[in-house]
């Protein structure tokens, strides 16, 4: 499912372009830090907190700017993607600002959380098998059905575009950075810190944080060609789904390495987070931290924006629960 959009790589000009865009529908997110968290890693971590941004995640930067950059034949449609929950949340609500229709198609082992939150900002779900197959079997008869725009949630330079002001917003909110480290699944919000930071600031070293159990986009960066899983199973659900062609070339071409965290690992992260910050985040967004903390010499004596992703939880099935 491939158009002209898909297979356009994004410049800085389109991230100027896109923040200008979406700036009425998006929060400038906060920078949070703790005493502890620096102690405990021996570095200085500076927390971009997306779990406070509308919709609850990051993702609503990506959404906003493909909806908006619609002109008014195209949005006519509607919008249509699939996602295991937050892109299609955001996109829901991006949809719902512009009046027009959204249509997801989600797992059905998506947290329940997420799916309330798509119907809640009126978008459309249908539901398909936890897969990579399913869900783009599924979406493509969704998408045959309806005409609506395909807004990928993570191939797309709109939304690539998109989530590039969050590293953005971070690099004007905080000085003297030396690293950056944020969660990959499918490397939307990766692929926008590296589209920024080549631009503004090249010497800062990007980091990619990803569950062992989903390690695709690790191994990937390894054998230097792209491996897709197609159901792999983690606690982070957010980041089950695959590197595409236009993530796999910001990743492969300016990502410093990509670290690994075990389930356990992942879960502690997202623990401490709650109870040392006081802040809400989701089991995809510990993945950073959990690999900080299990890396240390990575880190030690550098100042480091760690992307808090997303804080959309079903708090009924809380992993330590």
């Amino acid at each position: 499912m491939k158009d002209a959009l898909t297979t356009h790589i994004p410049d800085f000009d389109d991230v100027i372009a896109a923040h200008e865009r979406i700036r009425p529908y998006i929060h400038r997110t906060p920078v949070l830090t703790s005493q502890f968290m620096n102690e405990l890693t021996g570095a200085e971590l500076f927390f971009k907190c997306e779990n406070f941004q509308k919709a609850g995640a990051f993702k609503v930067r990506g959404a906003s700017n493909a909806v908006f950059g619609l002109s008014d034949e195209q949005a006519a449609k509607g919008v249509a993607t699939h996602s295991s929950g937050n892109h299609a949340l955001s996109l829901s609500y991006a949809a719902g600002r512009r009046g027009i229709p959204c249509h997801v198609v989600m797992p059905r082992t998506a947290p329940e959380a997420k799916k309330a939150a798509v119907r809640g900002y009126g978008g459309t779900i249908t539901e398909c098998e936890p897969s990579t197959t399913s869900r783009e079997a599924v979406f493509a008869e969704v998408h045959d059905r309806t005409g609506a725009d395909f807004v990928h949630p993570y191939n797309d330079p709109r939304v690539i575009a998109g989530q590039a002001t969050c590293s953005r917003e971070l690099m004007e909110q905080v000085e003297g950075l030396d690293q950056v480290i944020a969660p990959i699944g499918g490397g939307g919000m990766v692929s926008g810190c590296c589209l920024t930071l080549s631009n503004i600031a090249p010497h800062v070293e990007i980091y990619a944080a990803e569950p062992e159990q989903a390690d695709d986009a690790y191994r990937s960066f390894k054998a230097g060609h792209i491996i897709a899983d197609d159901a792999p199973n983690t606690i982070a659900d957010g980041l089950k789904v695959p590197l595409k062609e236009n993530t796999w070339h910001f990743v492969s071409n300016y990502v410093t390495d990509i670290l690994t965290a075990t389930e356990e690992e992942i879960i502690d992260a997202m623990k401490l987070t709650w109870q040392r910050m006081k802040i809400v985040m989701e089991p995809s967004c510990a993945v950073p931290l959990a690999t900080i903390i299990k890396n240390p010499e990575v880190f030690r004596g550098k100042r480091v924006g760690v992307i808090i992703t997303g804080g959309n939880v079903d708090l009924d099935k809380l992993p330590w629960m």
